[in-house]
């Protein structure tokens, strides 16, 4: 499979930290949204929504959306469990993630990281705080009861939320007060096949 993806980015080291722990070989595309890359008509030709990560099937299929590309590399393992509330659990915090975490951490970084914080965005990245802030309380409550978002072991429900939680630092968000959070992402960075966003892209 071959996986179209930035390496800064989150959304895509969500699929490069779920296919190492796996051990699930794929080819890195490296895709510079900054440069265009997504707009050009050979990418929209296999996304027509221009974004990444965009993953390639080894029959020639595109599969696009983080969390989408995460539910495919998962089935059938223990990442994805089968018991359906538990599933729908996994569902819930992905939504969470996309619609009450990613909106104010996620941009925020990418106003800092890939903007250098320009005048212009400067007060659209400080209103970003208060929804950030807002989204990590809930994650430290739940992460105050249990060791993983939904229980005990980990799912990709972790991975969707650590991809840009344990860099949220860069977009200005101090996890100091958060202890259930901190030791939650040391957890995640214990399992074995783990790599970090920086790591160079996986072998074929």
């Amino acid at each position: 499979m071959n996986l179209y993806g930035d390496t800064r980015s989150g959304n895509c080291y969500k699929i490069k930290l779920l296919a190492s722990l796996l051990d699930i070989r794929m080819v890195w595309i490296g895709i510079d949204i900054l440069a265009g890359d997504t707009r050009e008509e050979d990418f929209l030709g296999r996304n027509p929504n221009g974004k990444i990560p965009l993953l390639e099937l080894d029959d020639g299929r595109f599969l696009a959306e983080s969390n989408a590309i995460l539910h495919y590399l998962a089935g059938g393992s223990d990442w994805l469990p089968q018991d359906r509330f538990e599933h729908a659990k996994v569902l819930q915090w992905q939504y969470f993630e996309q619609y009450s975490h990613e909106p104010y951490i996620a941009v925020a970084r990418f106003i800092s990281l890939y903007l250098g914080l320009p005048d212009e965005r400067k007060a659209e990245y400080e209103a970003k705080k208060e929804g950030g802030y807002k989204a990590l309380k809930v994650m430290e409550r739940q992460l105050e009861a249990t060791p993983y978002l939904i229980g005990d072991r980990p799912t990709i429900a972790d991975i969707s939320l650590y991809a840009y939680t344990h860099v949220a630092h860069e977009g200005g968000f101090s996890l100091s007060t958060f202890p259930g959070i901190r030791a939650w992402l040391e957890r995640i960075q214990a399992l074995p096949g783990y790599v970090s966003l920086g790591d160079e892209a996986l072998p074929a």
